[in-house]
């Protein structure tokens, strides 16, 4: 047994923090199953990156030249191919549930008169969604087709327009656009959601991390060999927070290895940041994180609640970072929760860095607002242990 006058107190907290997660089955569990499994399960899920050939089948009861080159053009996407073209609803249904196809082309008997009387031609087009990329594929190959068959036929319908309406047509694309996907060129899925992910499960587990173990110092009265122990206040809840972030800092620099250096390499995610430049990203996240967490301790009575109330935000922390949604965008209190919260700027500089090619100076104003979290969630978190300690 460790005696508190052959080790300095901090290092003491950090041995004692580091035996209870080894020998918390519970703790290991959200490790494991939230850094390991986790992170290799999404970057499984998306390892295609994009679909190409999507297997449909064509219900055609039109049976005339536009439909004929409706499923024509669908054909030659990259994006589906027409695998079936059979007589009913009936027999394409039975077709999706035995999975030989993922979507059904429904064309109704009036689908090009309707065209031809200036009318909008409506047909539906079912699609899977227990496949995301499936459907999203699907989705893009009936929008390219819509778009050429539009193309095609819009001086025969502009024969039906009226001369006000004719005006509006002809000028309502004067410039052309030609899109390019800058820093994701194949479009892919995966290059655009997994390196966010990454960024969060390491936010997501540590907070679960810190919430259980100090749940259960809530739980079990962990705390009471240092309440009585001789010495201010301060000093131990100084060395309380200390050692314990040790252990985090620790372990999440391994997982962090693990996630964001090796996974993007194994699945083929952008991973143009040097391990420096990592670091020194890394560092303030995971110090910061850790830093917050415990703050927050002092409102964890139990080990599970916190966990669940973690996990519900994580789909918030993606729009929030800036990354799904333009952060410039946001309204002015959400970029203020931007600033707050510690994945939000890591992941934004994340995926510059990454997938970006970013420099250190590109993202300073995130390694500044991180670095600021540090200061702030530590004085925070002392004083936070500074009050459990002295009740």
């Amino acid at each position: 047994m460790i005696r508190w006058n052959r080790l300095p107190l901090c290092l003491h907290v950090a041995w004692r923090e580091f035996r209870a997660i080894a020998t918390s089955y519970a703790v290991l569990l959200v490790l494991v199953g939230g850094v390991f499994a986790y992170g290799v399960l999404y970057n499984y899920m998306y390892a295609p990156n994009v679909v190409r050939e999507v297997p449909v089948s064509v219900v055609d009861h039109s049976h005339t030249a536009l439909s004929r080159q409706y499923i024509r053009l669908l054909d030659a996407t990259p994006h589906v191919a027409v695998a079936r073209q059979v007589q009913d609803m009936a027999e394409a249904k039975q077709l999706m549930l035995q999975a030989e196809v993922y979507g059904i082309l429904y064309l109704p008997r009036d689908f090009e008169g309707r065209l031809l009387r200036g009318e909008l031609s409506v047909y539906p087009f079912y699609a899977a969604t227990d496949a995301f990329l499936y459907y999203e594929a699907m989705e893009r190959a009936n929008l390219e087709v819509m778009e050429a068959i539009d193309a095609a036929h819009r001086t025969e319908q502009m024969a039906f327009l009226s001369a006000g309406e004719l005006a509006a047509v002809a000028t309502q694309s004067p410039v052309t656009v030609v899109g390019t996907a800058l820093y994701n060129p194949i479009e892919g899925y995966g290059v655009y959601l997994i390196p966010s992910v990454l960024m969060i499960i390491i936010f997501q587990t540590l907070m679960m991390l810190v919430a259980m173990m100090t749940g259960d110092e809530y739980k079990h009265r962990l705390l009471a060999p240092y309440v009585r122990l001789r010495g201010s206040h301060t000093h131990i809840a100084l060395s309380l927070v200390c050692g314990k972030s040790l252990t985090y800092a620790v372990l999440y620099g391994i997982f962090s290895f693990f996630l964001v250096g090796l996974l993007p390499l194994l699945f083929d995610i952008p991973h143009g940041a040097s391990w420096g430049a990592l670091a020194v990203l890394l560092v303030p996240y995971i110090w910061s994180t850790s830093f917050l967490g415990l703050a927050l301790s002092r409102w964890y009575t139990d080990a599970e609640a916190p966990v669940l109330l973690i996990a519900f935000f994580s789909i918030g922390l993606i729009f929030l970072s800036g990354v799904s949604y333009p952060f410039e965008l946001l309204p002015w209190y959400w970029q203020v929760v931007h600033y707050l919260i510690p994945a939000a700027p890591a992941v934004l500089a994340y995926v510059q860095l990454s997938a970006m090619d970013a420099s250190l100076h590109d993202v300073w104003p995130q390694l500044l607002a991180l670095w600021g979290q540090v200061v702030v969630y530590f004085a925070w978190a002392v004083s936070t242990y500074k009050l459990k300690v002295g009740n």
